[in-house]
């Protein structure tokens, strides 16, 4: 589907406004276009006529009394009902767009976000979409009100003398070629600058939330030269657009400069061989203004709608990214979730260019169960946990939950029973209970303040300034690593899962805060299905059932007391974590 299509259908809910608008733009653009004959009818019906003075002066009145009318009384309100109408629907359908855009990115999986920086994303939904507006408000309003414009006042000129608007038309063509020739050229500087833009934006987005890493190693300096950089780049393509610009626009003028100079001097001509009226040749010089204002128009639009259509092109493009996953056409919503978990000879990797991340796991997790995931960094651990609320999908294999394929399931219904604690949990800026409240839009206070107390969050909630109330900040700034997991606890009670995943929850804490949160989180996991991916393996002596990954493959599985007499692997990861902890 072309980009243009694709915008038109966010513009079909308001083609009725859209024509109301060109209706009443064509009301206000005619208006001036009486002008000329007025002028016409001064100059050979009053000036120059022999009528009594008197006579000539009621007259005039008479025209000055219509012409304010005309001009006030009609055309201002006409003009602010044109104005609003464009205005509101290209807003709207702005609006539209957006929405559809952040609908679309939420669904877009974790590989794209991946592959793309966040501010280059950030972007095309705000930039890149913002220059889409004068499609509607340039290509569908003022392009057919300055064609409308061209028209009547062509008429009107061909009207009153034919040779003088061949004249009027003799660069008629060297416009089209001057167009064709320069436009091509501008979509693709434009589309560039576009890109430098998103670039730039992605580079300060990210400079910007790294802040603490500049200032800690003092690379202030270094970042000031890198920015440069990418400024620098940023402004050599608008550069190279402006002066494309330019140049279009001096050869445009050039070409408008040159008709009225031709129709000037043939009209003087005409009217001193008495070819023409003096006020015929006065008229239609008002109406070369007509004819070219509108045409000066028509090529600023042609500028406007490259950039527009540049833009939409990066809109469209984000728009039309596919979805890695998604439910299949047959996926039914679960409801009643036991808890148990299959893998079944599930090897994934990230792409197809990459090496296999996880190879031939089998493993049966019972309801209720706790199962903690051991291993060295880069074994595979969070990668297994994310393939079950299907962040990425399995290349081989198959996991399944109480004994249904997870891709058999809706997305929704699969992750509404699954709660995570991860090591670095995203707060965003708001109040304490509106990070709460993530875990369950619709909970009641008292829901609230039990999931808070719960999570051993209470206490230090109404130790802030306003309490729930309190704001945070960005990504929760305002407040501890150990007042940050607690929240991210407390939303996971709220949700109240069946299936509990725990990456590594509590390894950035200190002692006292790992202490306080193991509480929370062992009661968390009461009943309820619990993965845990460890890296102190004290924290995990009691689960259930202890998998060690390593390379991508299960090396080991047992209780914590069997894998200790096994001397293996786990053996070997926990004596030396042991040994560190006592010279500590």
């Amino acid at each position: 589907m072309t980009s243009f299509r694709v915008y038109f259908q966010f513009v079909k809910p308001y083609w009725k406004i859209v024509l109301l608008t060109v209706f009443f733009g064509m009301i206000k653009f005619a208006i001036p276009l009486t002008l000329p004959l007025i002028l016409k009818y001064i100059v050979d019906d009053l000036l120059l006529s022999t009528v009594p003075v008197a006579e000539k002066t009621n007259r005039l009145m008479m025209l000055i009394a219509g012409s304010l009318a005309l001009f006030v009384v009609i055309r201002a309100p006409v003009e602010y009902v044109r104005q609003y109408f464009a205005q509101m629907t290209t807003s709207r359908i702005l609006y539209d767009m957006r929405n559809r855009l952040y609908e679309h990115v939420q669904k877009l999986s974790l590989t794209y976000y991946h592959n793309h920086r966040s501010g280059e994303i950030i972007s095309r939904m705000i930039n890149d979409a913002e220059q889409t507006k004068n499609i509607v408000e340039t290509g569908l309003m003022n392009v057919w009100l300055d064609l409308f414009t061209l028209t009547i006042a062509l008429g009107f000129m061909f009207h009153m003398n034919v040779d003088l608007s061949l004249v009027a038309l003799a660069v008629f063509p060297f416009y089209m070629i001057s167009v064709k020739k320069l436009y091509k050229r501008l979509r693709t500087l434009t589309r560039s600058r576009s890109q430098a833009l998103a670039e730039l934006q992605a580079h300060l987005y990210e400079r910007v939330n790294g802040i603490p890493v500049i200032k800690s190693f003092t690379l202030e300096e270094v970042e000031k030269d890198r920015f440069d950089e990418k400024n620098r780049m940023f402004l050599q393509r608008a550069l190279s657009l402006t002066q494309w610009n330019a140049l279009t626009n001096g050869i445009i003028n050039t070409l408008t400069d040159i008709a009225p100079l031709a129709v000037l001097f043939f009209g003087a001509y005409q009217v001193m061989h008495h070819q023409l009226t003096l006020g015929a040749f006065v008229a239609f010089f008002g109406f070369l203004d007509r004819l070219y204002n509108p045409l000066r128009r028509l090529v600023n639009s042609s500028t406007e709608l490259t950039q527009a259509s540049a833009s939409l092109d990066r809109v469209v493009e984000l728009m039309n990214e596919p979805y890695d996953i998604t439910d299949t056409p047959h996926a039914k919503p679960i409801r009643d979730l036991a808890g148990f978990i299959e893998f079944n000879n599930v090897s994934f990797r990230y792409n197809e260019q990459s090496d296999w991340v996880l190879r031939n796991i089998t493993l049966n997790i019972r309801p209720g169960d706790t199962v903690a995931f051991v291993g060295m960094s880069g074994g595979g651990k969070s990668s297994l946990i994310s393939l079950i609320p299907r962040f990425y999908d399995v290349q081989e294999g198959h996991i399944r939950v109480d004994g249904v394929d997870i891709q058999d399931v809706t997305l929704n219904s699969l992750r509404g029973h699954i709660g995570m604690v991860l090591q670095d949990n995203i707060l965003f800026s708001g109040s304490v209970r509106d990070n709460i409240l993530f875990g369950k839009h619709n909970a009641t206070e008292q829901e609230i303040v039990q999931a808070a107390m719960a999570a051993n969050a209470e206490e230090f909630i109404l130790g802030l300034p306003k309490g729930y109330d309190t704001e945070i900040g960005e990504r929760g700034v305002k407040l501890s690593g150990g007042q940050k997991q607690r929240i991210a606890i407390a939303r996971v009670f709220l949700k109240n899962p069946q299936i509990l995943v725990l990456d590594e929850a509590t390894s950035a804490l200190d002692l006292e805060s790992e202490h306080q949160i193991q509480e929370s989180l062992d009661r968390l996991a009461k009943d309820r299905t619990t993965l845990i991916v460890a890296h102190r393996l004290s924290t995990i002596t009691h689960a259930d059932q202890i998998v060690v990954i390593e390379h991508g493959e299960i090396k080991e599985t047992g209780k914590h007391d069997e894998l200790m007499r096994r001397d293996g692997a786990y053996a070997r990861l926990f004596k030396v974590q042991h040994l560190q902890d006592v010279l500590v």
